[in-house]
């Protein structure tokens, strides 16, 4: 298992010196994020990156993310230009020490939730999505701001986008989402990088947008459009984990077994009663999810890919960018430590 923590670059509030003093931390996870989706990321951005981590005793070499463009997507416009850029960076990515590229397919918006600052009996606070506060709402006839949407967008263009995915359905996404892996996969496999794609979060349609990287049938397909060593997955616990139908021990398993896993996020959530949910503490009694039994099913079957605590609560007055706080990842990053730990050794006892 290689331990690795989400950093924001320069602006972020978390510091690599803070990271780099949680036990048995080894990579930084991160991106460019000063450039556009469908532009080339410059090779001084990478090389200070590169510089600024190994500086603090850490590897730079999980990217997260790539942005995919809306029209990769849309299968429109200018999309084999695009497509090229992609690979382009994923070129510039290897050539800096860079292993694993993350990435979503996720029409319009990488997550979705109602709140970011819920607060719950202990006074910490997380994310959630409360499907009451969705009821009414309508992005085709209403300005809609949620939590997790781009920002960048106008109005107007998020309801062209959401009417051109309306049209384009499931069946045309995973047509489009076969030529961008037909398309990049080969480079991947030149450059030793490995593709790991996330989730949808979460892995269900809203807004009648469609979603198919959502559960494990959808995943066996997904894996089968190209099927390399290459061309894996990012099993985010949380965001699978958020839908009843998704058993997350049994998947992590599965694909373990298989080698198909590159990249674990790892935390916690509690589905209530009405399919909602809300971001826990990662340990297993806070949520719904079995975290020792994901562990094992991680630790039996061989895994040794990478590996981050994912969103965390804000706790003890800390304030920041809402899920990438220092203080419950750190506690997440310790508890995932102790899991590995436990599962490793009774393995080889």
């Amino acid at each position: 298992m290689k331990l690795s923590f989400r950093w924001y670059g320069e602006s972020d509030p978390v510091t690599l010196q803070n990271i780099r003093q949680i036990p048995g931390m080894r990579s930084i996870v991160s991106a460019v994020y000063d450039v556009k989706p469908g532009e080339v990321w410059p090779e001084e951005s990478l090389a200070k990156m590169k510089e600024q981590v190994e500086s603090n005793g850490m590897l730079f070499d999980v990217v997260e993310s790539i942005p995919v463009h809306e029209d990769i997507k849309l299968g429109r416009g200018n999309v084999d230009q695009l497509l090229e850029v992609y690979c382009e960076n994923i070129r510039r990515c290897a050539k800096y020490g860079v292993k694993c590229v993350t990435y979503n397919f996720m029409p319009v918006f990488d997550w979705t939730r109602t709140q970011l600052n819920k607060v719950a009996d202990d006074g910490s606070t997380s994310l959630v999505m409360y499907w009451d506060q969705m009821k009414g709402l309508d992005p085709l006839k209403d300005d809609i701001h949620l939590p997790g949407w781009d920002s960048s967008y106008s109005q107007e263009e998020v309801r062209e986008l959401i009417a051109a995915y309306g049209d384009l359905g499931e069946e045309g996404l995973w047509a489009n989402l076969e030529k961008f892996l037909k398309k990049v996969i080969p480079v991947a496999e030149e450059c030793g990088v490995v593709m790991a794609i996330h989730p949808d979060d979460p892995p269900y349609p809203i807004f009648g947008l469609p979603r198919i990287i959502t559960c494990e049938a959808n995943l066996d397909r997904f894996l089968k459009l190209v099927d390399s060593p290459a061309n894996s997955l990012c099993l985010c616990t949380g965001s699978l984990g958020c839908a009843r139908t998704n058993n997350m021990v049994e998947m992590v398993r599965k694909y373990a077994a298989m080698g198909r896993i590159a990249f674990m996020h790892v935390r916690n959530v509690k589905i209530m009663e009405d399919g909602s949910f809300e971001e826990r503490a990662h340990l297993s009694s806070c949520g719904s999810l079995d975290m020792y039994e994901i562990v094992k099913a991680l630790v039996d079957n061989g895994f040794d890919g990478y590996v981050r605590p994912d969103h965390g609560r804000m706790i003890w007055g800390e304030t920041g960018k809402p899920g990438y706080g220092l203080y419950d990842r750190a506690l997440g990053a310790t508890y995932i430590n102790g899991l590995f730990e436990a599962c490793e050794k009774a393995k080889n006892a």
